[in-house]
């Protein structure tokens, strides 16, 4: 009876083992239909693996080959890397996007007017020559914010009565750089500041740059309230340089006044020690 019972629980245990078997051999050849279904529905496609700016000539190292689903990458990304390195980029690219031939230059452009990709919609690019002083000791970089002041005379038979205006506040620097120009039939190295103007603050600036000096002032990148000046003169300049003079002096002949009034202390302390003790005595 005990060998009877054994067999039978040796035929139910073989009868167990060969159906997780089966469900174990029929859940594994399942899982790989459905990879490999999975893996024939996607394709390889070039993606960003670090974030490109506006600008950027691509490398290979910042990009690579990902699989996307065929039925939904971009119709114009690259299914390989060769065709994308070296391209220029017109758009940002963030980390994991594909790289589209919509959003580079066009492989037949040659890249000597990317600046022009900076420039806002509906805005200008103006150049502004600019020496170490006036470009804040070297600290006016791309993606500044300035405001442009004019130094120019009042009228043209006025020419000695100067008067400076903050006159364009608050723009974007685009670039800034040096070019060459002659000068007295010699090559020159001039520092220029390329910054992104409205139309009308062009024109602005063209007759500024011919009938004055423009100068620019660095301003906090955060900071984009208007702020309304009267402009300055040398009127004005003159005027509180004399203000401040006559202040000075009213304060210096005060104060000697009020030491002309001092009287002196003529009486002195004199220590006096008498048995051991210390005392001091007032003496006039």
């Amino acid at each position: 009876m005990d060998k009877k019972r054994i067999i039978g629980i040796a035929a139910v245990a073989f009868i167990l083992a060969l159906a997780a078997g089966i469900g174990t051999y029929r859940f594994l050849s399942e899982k790989g239909r459905v990879a490999e279904a999975a893996k024939l529905q996607t394709t390889g496609i070039a993606v960003a693996v670090v974030d490109i700016p506006l600008g950027a000539t691509i490398n290979p190292n910042q990009v690579a080959l990902s699989p996307w689903p065929k039925e939904l990458h971009p119709k114009d990304a690259f299914p390989a890397l060769k065709p994308v390195v070296g391209r220029v980029a017109i758009r940002d690219f963030l980390r994991g996007e594909p790289i589209v031939e919509t959003k580079l230059v066009p492989a037949n452009k040659n890249n000597s007017g990317l600046l022009s990709l900076k420039v806002p919609a509906g805005m200008r690019a103006f150049s502004v020559k600019v020496n170490e002083v006036v470009g804040v000791g070297g600290f006016i970089v791309p993606d500044s914010r300035v405001d442009v002041v004019v130094t120019t005379a009042v009228s043209p038979d006025r020419q000695q009565e100067q008067v400076a205006k903050t006159f364009i506040q608050d723009v974007q620097v685009l670039a800034a750089g040096q070019v060459v120009e002659q000068k007295d039939n010699k090559p020159v190295t001039v520092n220029t500041v390329t910054i992104a103007v409205t139309p009308e603050d062009a024109e602005k600036l063209a007759l500024a740059s011919n009938d004055g000096k423009i100068q620019l002032v660095l301003r906090n990148f955060s900071d984009a309230a208007k702020v309304e000046t009267p402009g300055s003169d040398k009127g004005g300049l003159i005027g509180s340089m004399h203000r401040s003079r006559r202040a000075a002096v009213k304060r210096t002949k005060s104060g000697k006044k009020a030491a002309a009034v001092q009287v002196a202390d003529s009486s002195y302390t004199v220590e006096v020690i008498r048995g051991g003790k210390r005392t001091e005595e007032r003496v006039d």
